[in-house]
């Protein structure tokens, strides 16, 4: 433990003498063994398995696979698409209500999928049209997805290749001719991890395909599974599904990975803007505003035309579920941000590969659809008998560790390692460092990251649908539960409720987007 524990110097505070990081050492390895052990549990059945013909796709597995590959490749096509757009005109271009246009290229993550899923096919039978099958998933999905492309290519736009862009001014060429010999190609890493991104989100959800009618993995393995009680079948399925998000995972660790190489410094500050004139204005405004205004309009026009048709839960029986959702997406957070505090400090003060890689691999449950997480950990909770909560918890932080380790991580980098080792030559450990020095500079990530796990739980359906306990009903299932039953004014709440909180998570993003848009 002590060869764990050893670390160069010049990196962060290293001057302690190893013993004294061995029980940080051990913490990181029993966080790492817990969020990798229920994907091991996973490939162990599957070993067992090998011989059973179960473990086979069969036909309707096949058609659940290419539905998928069919969503990832539209949705991330169309994204790709809206979101450079927009991360282009709002990062590079001036108009009138640029600056709000910016920041509303958020909005559309407060909305989650089932939830305008549930709106376009009341809406449509309302005004007599059918909302089904994979043309709309494609179109619903891409709006609730393509503001990853555009975080992610907004950032390339705003600090790469400004002073090429600025020789391209200087030559006489116009926006679309910089965009597409400069910009464009600087971009091309960056917008290829977001759509990465996006296309693990297509695998995870449940609700928008389910009321959609379109066969995919997730619902093919919850199906299987709870449905069937087929787990050989549904096991297959998870497998084929983990395949095909660690293609999506290293592809976006390599776009990421070039797109840090061709980052020319901080070059973007105080760069000039095209400005839009005539019908190329327009044109922007409508592009920019049309998304976030269809994202959050939609459930608007639906609470309107629905009023008339309110069926609220019983008072209590509405406080109940707020409690449950909010009650796990308070544990959840606190626990998510612990961990991830514990491994971004490992990263400072430890530096042995092993470590390093653990770590690394121990954030990625957030690219595992929900339903494969809760797959995985049924594996392990059923033979032990572990309670269905404890299991939930466990899923929430194993998928969703990431999101806030990665603000921390980015954090850190800030504060100078001279402050670490300050505090180690007045013989202070890595957990009073932590205490007095980190956590007091580390108030504002810690919060947006606990925000942003809390939202993300609220709004998490495969996973709580599939790991509840009985009659343990959350926000989220009971949307999605009364919009599968046609229950629409019951499930008006709810969703506002839902819709609300998601956009506390979105306006929690605003501050790095003006940061950003401040360069410009």
């Amino acid at each position: 433990m002590g060869g764990l524990a050893t670390a160069e110097r010049g990196t962060g505070a290293r001057a302690a003498p190893p013993l004294r990081r061995a029980p940080l050492a051990a913490a990181v390895l029993l966080v790492c063994g817990l969020a990798l052990l229920p994907f091991l549990a996973l490939a162990g059945f599957a070993v067992r398995e090998a011989g059973s013909s179960r473990l086979w796709l069969g036909s309707e597995g096949l058609e659940q696979l290419l539905n998928t590959l069919a969503l990832v490749l539209a949705v991330g096509l169309i994204g790709a698409l809206l979101g450079t757009a927009n991360g282009w005109l709002t990062a590079c271009c001036q108009f009138p209500g640029r600056r709000w246009l910016r920041l509303a290229q958020v909005l559309p993550l407060a909305a989650p999928a089932f939830v305008l899923a549930a709106v376009l096919v009341d809406l449509g039978s309302r005004w007599g049209f059918r909302v089904h099958g994979i043309g709309w998933a494609v179109l619903l999905l891409s709006l609730t997805t393509y503001s990853y492309v555009f975080l992610l290519s907004t950032e390339s736009f705003s600090g790469s290749g400004q002073r090429q862009l600025e020789a391209c001014r200087s030559l006489g060429v116009g926006p679309w001719g910089s965009f597409r010999r400069v910009a464009l190609p600087l971009a091309l890493p960056s917008i290829g991890a977001g759509v990465a991104l996006s296309g693990m989100e297509v695998v995870n959800e449940l609700g928008a395909v389910e009321l959609l009618g379109v066969p995919t993995l997730s619902r093919g393995i919850l199906q299987r599974w709870q449905g069937e009680g087929d787990l050989q079948g549904a096991v297959g399925l998870a497998l084929m599904a983990l395949v095909l998000v660690s293609l999506l995972v290293g592809a976006e660790r390599w776009m990421r990975h070039r797109s840090r190489r061709w980052t020319i410094g901080q070059d973007g500050a105080g760069a000039q803007q095209w400005e839009l004139g005539g019908w190329r204005r327009h044109l922007a405004q409508l592009l920019t505003l049309l998304p976030p205004l269809v994202s959050l309009g939609l459930p608007l026009t639906w609470l309107m035309l629905s009023r008339d048709q309110l069926q609220s839960d019983p008072l209590e029986d509405l406080l109940a579920l707020t409690l449950r959702s909010l009650g796990l997406a308070l544990a959840a957070a606190l626990l998510t941000v612990a961990t991830a505090l514990l491994l971004a400090i490992s990263r400072r003060w430890l530096s042995h590969p092993l470590l390093g890689r653990l770590t690394f691999f121990a954030g990625m449950g957030y690219a595992v659809p929900g339903t494969v997480l809760a797959l995985a950990l049924m594996l392990i909770g059923g033979p032990l008998q572990l309670s269905p909560l404890l299991l939930l918890l466990w899923g929430y932080g194993d998928r969703f560790l990431a999101v806030s380790k990665q603000g921390l991580d980015a954090a850190f980098e800030h504060i100078p390692p001279s402050l670490d080792e300050s505090a180690t030559s007045l013989g202070c450990g890595w957990l009073a460092v932590l205490r007095r020095i980190h956590l007091p500079l580390l108030r504002g990530p810690v919060l947006v990251g606990a925000l942003l796990v809390f939202v993300d739980v609220v709004k998490e359906l495969p996973l709580t649908f599939s790991l509840r306990p009985f009659d343990f009903d959350t926000l989220s299932v009971r949307v999605y539960q009364y919009a599968s039953d046609e229950r629409v004014g019951a499930a008006l709440v709810p969703a506002l409720l839902i819709l609300a909180l998601g956009l506390a998570a979105s306006v929690a993003l605003m501050p790095s987007l003006e940061r950003q848009g401040k360069g410009n």
